[in-house]
């Protein structure tokens, strides 16, 4: 995989027939290692309404499509806020490109395209400890609450600070 260049393009909304089942894919995937369930994901994963809910309402939202040989295999949604203190709200990669280093190299990407970024935050499912050790791998550390992201039974809150700041996030 190393080898294969990923591309990140925006995801609009005539994407979504082509995005969604590769979310489908990846939730599933882990639904069916972790829970031990065929299926399972976020309301809307399997459908577009996640995308719609989440990304296209919301102006500081930014959602992005990953490509390999102009084939989708992956996605992120950002929250870009003001103050620097943004949100990561969802990362997915195909199974079949998993493991193979393209997460690490999406995380760069975000990184080096938020530069101005003072800390990321972001929720995941307790179960899934897979995602627990890649947002480790990333620097992130898990936290008890975060004023960004609702605390919700079975969730982790994890948050990457870039920059000491005393600025307030509101």
């Amino acid at each position: 995989m190393e080898d294969h260049q990923l591309l990140f393009q925006i995801l609009i909304e005539s994407d979504l027939p082509f995005i969604v089942p590769v979310m489908q894919r990846a939730f599933d995937d882990d639904a069916q290692k972790h829970l031990g369930k065929e299926k399972g994901g976020p309301p809307g994963y399997d459908d577009g309404k996640f995308f719609r809910t989440w990304l296209f309402p919301y102006p500081e939202s930014v959602g992005y499509k990953i490509l390999v040989d102009e084939i989708i295999i992956g996605g992120i949604i950002v929250w870009i806020l003001p103050k620097g203190h943004h949100i990561l709200g969802t990362i997915f990669v195909d199974p079949e490109y998993q493991d193979k280093g393209v997460g690490q190299r999406i995380w760069t990407f975000i990184e080096e395209t938020y530069p101005e970024t003072i800390s990321w935050r972001l929720g995941t499912p307790s179960w899934a400890t897979k995602n627990h050790h890649f947002y480790q791998k990333c620097g992130f550390a898990k936290v008890d609450s975060d004023p960004l992201i609702k605390a919700e039974e079975d969730i982790v809150i994890y948050r990457k600070v870039l920059v000491d700041s005393d600025e307030t996030i509101f």
